[in-house]
């Protein structure tokens, strides 16, 4: 049973937030970034549990580099989460219809966006835990093609309302994990688009799958609808280009239901597929993944790694 939260201190965090919110509306975003360069400094400086567990995962996943490249892409990891942080708030000023050419360079984004305009099938459009990956969300809305973000809801109720308000603010809608299957369901099979963050660790029950020669639970639901519904899978990505909140929105790569057709578990198929996009995204800028994230905190014999997640 979860521990029962204190609603004062839940709202003192609410507060804060939204004092954060006003001092950084009033610098421009450039001033914001150098403000979360230095957190992510202190960060890295005092946090020694996140720090350790980045430069685990990095060890890992990366085990020719160098002990001084490990620490150096694990130390712009913990400044990227805070610039995701910084970048969420000003994201409903920025990202509109008529300034967002100014921001977002897309690429290879032609046949998914054909595919969301003809409206054929559904589809399911897949992103990781990279550059900005809230953004992603925000610029289809944006651009006319509002999805539906599959997510867990923050443990603080108020800081909860107020983010998921700047995510649905163009049409983004979420739908929280619990319960999720039924409207899911109903949401492809009315030929609208789901949206999932598919880098999660999906504990002992998950599907494991090869992840930076590793391998990592992953959730199934992801390829059973694909399967079920038969739409095609988009794997997205919004790298982070500058330190003036310009990204390169993408699509990485398009699966569709011919290609898995016929493969013996056609389930783990996809699931790979999708993962091994995820991966060659991340080894693109692997500095801009969040690599204090859990990924592989679950083991296929059903026990779990380390108690920092480091397998």
């Amino acid at each position: 049973m979860a521990k029962p939260r204190n609603k004062y201190i839940d709202y003192l965090q609410y507060l804060g937030l939204r004092l954060f919110n006003m001092f950084a509306h009033m610098f421009d975003v450039q001033t914001n970034y150098r403000t979360a360069r230095w957190i992510g400094e202190l960060l890295w400086r005092i946090d020694r549990k996140h720090r350790r567990i980045a430069c685990g995962h990095l060890r890992l996943s990366f085990p020719d580099w160098s002990e001084a490249r490990i620490e150096r892409v694990a130390r712009k990891s913990i400044y990227n989460m805070v610039y995701l942080a910084i970048e969420v708030l000003f994201t409903p000023r920025l990202i509109t219809p008529n300034r967002w050419r100014r921001h977002i360079r897309l690429k290879n984004t032609a046949e998914s966006i054909r595919l969301l305009v003809r409206q054929e099938t559904g589809m399911i459009l897949l992103t990781g835990h990279f550059g900005n990956w809230e953004v992603l969300g925000y610029m289809m809305a944006t651009l006319g093609f509002p999805t539906v973000s599959v997510a867990r809801p923050l443990d603080n109720p108020y800081i909860n309302e107020f983010i998921m308000g700047v995510r649905e603010r163009t049409g983004q809608s979420i739908l929280h994990k619990k319960g999720a299957i039924t409207s899911v369901s109903d949401i492809l099979a009315q030929r609208g688009s789901l949206a999932f963050i598919a880098d999660q660790d999906a504990g002992r029950r998950g599907l494991f799958v090869d992840f930076f020669g590793r391998p990592a639970s992953t959730y199934r639901s992801i390829a059973l609808l694909a399967k079920r519904y038969k739409v095609p899978i988009a794997i997205g990505y919004a790298k982070r280009l500058s330190d003036k909140f310009e990204f390169e929105g993408g699509i990485k790569r398009v699966i569709h239901p011919s290609e898995w057709a016929g493969h013996d578990d056609e389930i783990t198929w996809i699931t790979q597929e999708f993962t091994r996009e995820l991966e060659e995204i991340v080894r693109s800028a692997p500095e801009q993944y969040l690599w204090v994230h859990r990924r592989w905190k679950h083991r296929p014999d059903g026990s779990k790694a380390g108690g920092d997640g480091v397998a």
